[in-house]
């Protein structure tokens, strides 16, 4: 994967995008992980940072994780894209993910096909993600506060190698205009040839500051 930093700083999109790439803006999540027996709750803080990345030929705007990571974005006209990873436990596979189309209408889809590598399966699995816009124009109210003009993108995980009952999941996310992710619910289940993995994580917007 060809990865450059530098300091330049992406252009700032226009207000009616669904991300903001301003340095110094935060946004503060909850999470709560109920994958194993007990939920586990944590928060951390997003900040956009003034670096850029360029990753396989694309710029992607740079924001820290309090965790101590990075997030990369990246808004290409009407469609946004996320350097990312799938869920744990699902393989090994960073890819450019094509989360969102700002300019489709309900009930448009599409889909990513990649292979990851599953422990336990000695050759890559192939995966499909398909998305489709389940809602548009909405409000939505995430932790008493209001959001308007999101958009409700459904997520599924298939393999033409898993069989449909042995792979099952649910992904919900909603994105509001100028902040991005406000709330996200990912519910996967996977039980094939001894493999057994559970990833059940919900993540909230708490609160954000856009400069």
């Amino acid at each position: 994967i060809s990865c450059k930093k530098n300091s330049s700083t992406n252009t700032q999109p226009q207000q009616d995008t669904y991300l903001t790439t301003t340095a110094g803006s935060t946004w503060n999540y909850h999470q709560v992980d109920s994958s194993g027996s007990n939920p586990v709750n944590s928060d951390y803080t997003l900040t956009s940072t003034s670096k850029d990345s360029l990753i396989s030929g694309r710029t992607y705007h740079v924001y820290n994780i309090s965790s101590g990571n990075n997030q990369y974005l990246n808004i290409t006209g009407n469609d946004y894209f996320q350097f990312d990873s799938l869920p744990a436990g699902l393989g090994t596979a960073v890819f450019e993910r094509l989360y969102l189309k700002d300019n489709v209408s309900i009930g448009s889809s599409w889909a990513q096909s990649l292979n990851v590598t599953v422990p336990g399966i000695p050759f890559p699995v192939p995966v499909t993600l398909t998305y489709q816009i389940s809602e548009k124009g909405i409000s939505r109210t995430v932790n008493a506060i209001t959001y308007n003009d999101v958009i409700h993108v459904s997520t599924t995980i298939s393999s033409s190698l898993i069989p449909s009952a042995s792979l099952t999941s649910s992904i919900n996310s909603y994105y509001a205009k100028k902040y991005g992710l406000i709330e996200n619910s990912t519910i996967i289940k996977l039980d094939y040839t001894g493999i057994v993995e559970n990833v059940n994580i919900e993540t909230k917007l708490v609160s954000s500051t856009l400069l």
